[in-house]
This record gives structure tokens, sequence and C-alpha cells, in this order.
């Protein structure tokens, strides 16, 4: 990807990285009264923070919803994310803290910094591995209680005007395509939202207002996407 302008980076670093929370939010995972099963824990970026949104919208918490709507209860989504967050930066807050690997259910999805920013498939790859098999071990040591989901089409957004949406798309499907060989891999089901997110082009009220990331009509969408998949881990 072509180097961007100062003050392009500038802008993308206001989109896409926040400064991080003083609060740990992982006080509340090692205190939380719920039962095993019930223990849902999200590991992500902007999209699983919801950047731009409350949380409320978060497909995360809208997935806990439509579980409890099927009287499947699970807690409220621990969720450790941040915007701008790649892999690296995900695996370096995972290794600085002690978690408990007691979750009923883990969620990933990561990535869309690592192609935003020009990082190789490569590198991804053996982050992606690594974040996968620590997401298993936080899953009582199950595959079968994580779920991934995809990166989205940020090229069919208006943020991405002007650039080449072309360029962006296949960098995406690059990126996904290690996404779904390496959760085959390790036996992990996928959710794949990536289709979901060409929806902006006729809906533009499932865009956040930065233009970039997603409404919480969106992210419904992507709920029911992973809601099928979420049932069978909670099921087991």
């Amino acid at each position: 990807m072509r180097q961007l302008s100062n003050f392009l980076l500038l802008f993308v670093s206001l989109a896409f990285a926040s400064c991080q929370s003083t609060d740990d939010p992982l006080n509340e995972a090692l205190n939380s009264p719920l039962p095993a099963s019930a223990k849902f824990l999200a590991l992500g970026d902007s999209y699983t923070k919801a950047e731009g949104i409350t949380p409320n919208g978060r497909w995360t918490t809208q997935l806990s919803q439509l579980l409890s709507q099927e009287n499947i209860e699970v807690g409220e989504p621990l969720v450790i994310a941040e915007s701008g967050w790649t892999t690296a930066d995900l695996l370096k807050r995972l290794r600085s803290v002690s978690i408990p690997n007691d979750y009923g259910m883990v969620t990933l999805q990561i990535g869309v910094n690592n192609q935003f920013q020009g990082r190789s498939l490569d590198e991804f790859k053996n982050e992606f591995k690594t974040l996968l098999s620590i997401s298993t071990t936080l899953a009582q040591k199950n595959p079968k209680n994580v779920l991934v989901l995809t990166i989205p089409d940020w090229g069919a957004t208006p943020f991405a005007a002007g650039r080449n949406r072309a360029q962006i798309t296949a960098q995406v499907k690059a990126f996904n395509d290690v996404i779904k060989a390496e959760a085959a891999a390790k036996g992990v089901a996928v959710a794949d939202v990536n289709d979901l997110s060409l929806l902006v082009l006729q809906s533009p009220d499932m865009l956040a207002p930065d233009q970039l990331h997603y409404s919480s009509k969106m992210y419904l969408q992507w709920a029911q996407r992973a809601l099928p998949s979420a049932k069978a881990i909670v099921n087991e």
C-alpha cells in the first residue's frame, strides 16, 4: 500500500485509533460471578469495541440479546478491544494480564488494521495463529468454544472515497482467506460478515457518524450471522 501523507496519517489515526481506557476491564472478568458456561469474552479492534456508537449497539451485546430471546443466557460480553489494534497490539494486551481460562465462548475479530497499515500477510498469519491458540486456551481449552469473525470490506464506506477500492477489497479478501484457513485448521467456527459490510452501499444508516465504522443496525446483521455458531457453542 502506498505511503500515506502526514495529514492522512493524522486523520486516520483519529478514526482507527483511540486512547486506551485507564480502567482495566479484566477486573470484571477476574471477579465475574457467572458460571463458566455463561461467560463471554470478545477480543478484537474497533469493530468489536463498536467505535463511534454506544456499547449497547455492539454486535457482541446484540448477540447476547439474541441468545437470551431463545432462552440461552450468557453474560454481558467482556470486551478486550481498542480502535487501531493490530494482531500485535492485541497479543501484547493479552500477554500483559492474567485472564481465567474458563470462558464458555470467546470471539475473535482482528486484522483490519494489519491490512490498513500494509503489514505483511505472513506476519498476520503467524500472529493470528497465536491469537487463535490463546483464544482456545481461554475458552476452556476447547476450540469449539471459539468463534471468529471475518474482516468487513471498509472499501465500501465513504471513508474510502478517493482510494483504490478494488485494491482494498482484494487485500481484505487475502486477509480473510488466511483467517478462514487458520480457523479451519484449528477446528474453530467462522462467521463471515464480509458480504454484509457491502450493505452500506444501499443503506447509509448502517454507518456510524464517522462514515468508516458501523452503526448498531449493521452490527445486528453481524449478530444474526453469528447466532447459529454461537448457539452451537453454548449448547455444546
